[in-house]
């Protein structure tokens, strides 16, 4: 049996991905792309996953965003997005030039390392200037265009800040509309986004609007201290996934 490309069984896993993924976005903010992508790859090919996978986040993204409008931080997520503009170019030129492998487990051990630090409390006393904040955002450009991770960072920027959990959360939802958007342009330019990837799409729309509802609501029952701690776990689970990703997958 197949529906729109995709055989029953396909469509099965990723429906529950899309679901499950959504879900942690709902809560975290973060999340949705290493979910989906690493679980919808066990049953489509890469071709068809990353371009809906993208389509999928500019599209939680914008679901989230009139929740959370009023809890942004303004100042550091236009010097973010800003570097991270200026520096995805640079990215792809080091995509076109270093091996991939070797760059996601660089990260994914830095990002890991980074984790772990905080949560054993490392933070900074008071928001970060222009200056860290800019080269903050350049190093997300980077790690954007030359290993497509360009979200951790950013995640580790606000967790370590005194930024609260509900303005870190919608800063880094607005920062992943941006840089999500950005490169769905590219993409489309690209002619990726093809009819069978927006038929994909449309089908994964329902169960990822039903899982951002239920994550959401699990953020606002949600107390600071167990919300930070539940960040940093899903950023080191994710992280030694991409490791595990990097080195035992062709």
């Amino acid at each position: 049996m197949s529906l729109l490309y995709l055989d029953l069984s396909s469509l099965i896993v990723s429906i529950t991905a899309v679901f499950g993924a959504g879900v942690i976005r709902g809560y975290s903010g973060f999340g949705f792309a290493m979910v989906a992508v690493t679980s919808m790859l066990l049953v489509l090919p890469p071709a068809q996953v990353v371009p809906t996978v993208l389509i999928l986040e500019v599209l939680a993204s914008i679901r989230l965003v009139p929740q959370v409008w009023r809890d942004i931080d303004w100042f550091s997520l236009r010097w973010l997005l800003f570097g991270a503009l200026i520096a995805t170019p640079f990215g792809t030129y080091l995509l076109a030039t270093v091996p991939p492998t070797p760059m996601r487990i660089s990260i994914s051990l830095m990002v890991l390392a980074a984790a772990i630090l905080l949560i054993r409390g490392f933070a900074w006393k008071r928001m970060p200037g222009k200056a860290f904040t800019l080269t903050t955002g350049a190093a997300c450009g980077l790690l954007n265009g030359g290993a497509a991770i360009g979200g951790p960072p950013v995640i580790l920027f606000y967790l370590s800040s005194p930024a609260g959990v509900t303005v870190s959360r919608a800063s880094i939802i607005v920062y992943f509309l941006g840089i999500d958007t950005m490169s769905l342009a590219m993409a489309t330019l690209q002619g990726l986004t093809t009819p069978k990837i927006l038929l994909t799409t449309a089908l994964c729309l329902p169960p990822l609007l039903l899982g951002i509802g239920v994550g959401s609501r699990m953020f606002v029952k949600a107390d600071h201290q167990s919300f930070r701690r539940h960040v940093l776990v899903l950023l080191m689970v994710l992280s030694i996934a991409g490791l595990f990703r990097s080195i035992f997958v062709l």
